[in-house]
């Protein structure tokens, strides 16, 4: 007998468009996410021989995502990953935030068993809706021997969970990789355990380079309700405006950590001589405030 026929895929759904209703079918960018339950969801898709296990952690639109839910997420996937019979485990999710949380599960979770992020561009009452294909095509890829870790399946294509990232808004291959994506070595990971024992996440604010930042908004947080960190998504290399770079450095001369991203989609930061202010190399600036946040995480009480 095969042993992996008798193995067992877990689906944890969030919901998203994957689950999705729209009011009027023909219609479909006009809908709801969030509406559709896993069960229905898997009708149709599940593979033959195959055990599935199902939960519904959440039942969101991605863009409301929570850290609330990431522990939960985080939580469900560690106990399905350290169960034998287990062989892997899909996530359905919204596209909006998916690079947050693959991201975030990629760099928490050490796996030797493949998650697979799974997603929708249309919604589940759609006629040609995307999300049918996309989950049982994740279901095929956890299933696969020569998979670990997380990764992103959507559109018949699947992207490393530390390199992806959402570079359109409406087609039905959203995203794309970046190349040589590495967590920062300057970056702590904190565990499992004290991710899901957090009560009080650390606050990252995320602010952009543009022509005219003169910093007025860091400098309004650093007085009223200070952020314990700072992610700065800089023009090219990273580089900032005169002004918001002095206010980013007033806010590290008061305890606060920041950290210079690019906002190109592509290439990251480099170092250079002259940087005075830490950068999280190859990470978009979304990612490096996921990658921020942990490091606060880790830092001891």
């Amino acid at each position: 007998m095969n042993a992996n026929k008798t193995k067992k895929i877990v689906v944890l759904a969030t919901g998203g468009t994957i689950a999705g209703l729209a009011g009027d079918a023909s219609k479909p960018q006009n809908y709801t996410a969030g509406q559709v339950g896993v069960a229905v969801l898997l009708h149709g898709v599940a593979v033959d021989g195959l055990e599935l296990l199902t939960e519904q952690v959440a039942q969101i639109d991605s863009k409301d995502m929570s850290f609330a839910i990431w522990q939960s997420l985080l939580a469900r996937v560690a106990h399905w990953v350290a169960q034998e019979d287990v062989q892997g485990v899909v996530i359905t999710h919204g596209t909006d935030t998916l690079e947050e949380t693959a991201y975030f599960l990629q760099t928490v979770l050490q796996l030797t068993k493949p998650v697979a992020l799974t997603c929708a561009m249309l919604p589940a009452n759609a006629p040609d809706s995307d999300g049918p294909g996309n989950l049982k095509d994740a279901l095929a890829w956890v299933q696969r021997a020569d998979t670990k870790g997380v990764g992103v399946v959507c559109a018949s294509q699947v992207h490393a969970g530390h390199a992806v990232q959402k570079s359109h808004s409406h087609q039905r291959n959203p995203f794309t990789s970046q190349d040589k994506v590495m967590h920062p070595a300057h970056l702590h990971v904190p565990s499992v355990a004290k991710v899901l024992a957090c009560q009080q996440w650390p606050r990252v604010e995320l602010v952009f380079n543009h022509a005219g930042a003169d910093g007025r908004h860091v400098r309004t947080l650093i007085a009223h309700d200070a952020p314990q960190g700072w992610v700065v998504a800089g023009t090219g290399n990273g580089t900032l405006h005169h002004a918001l770079e002095a206010a980013l450095l007033d806010a590290q001369k008061q305890g606060a950590y920041v950290l210079r991203a690019s906002r190109c989609a592509h290439g990251g930061v480099q170092s250079r001589e002259a940087d005075v202010l830490p950068h999280a190399g190859s990470l978009t600036a979304v990612q490096a405030r996921v990658a921020l946040l942990l490091h606060l995480m880790a830092q001891p009480a």
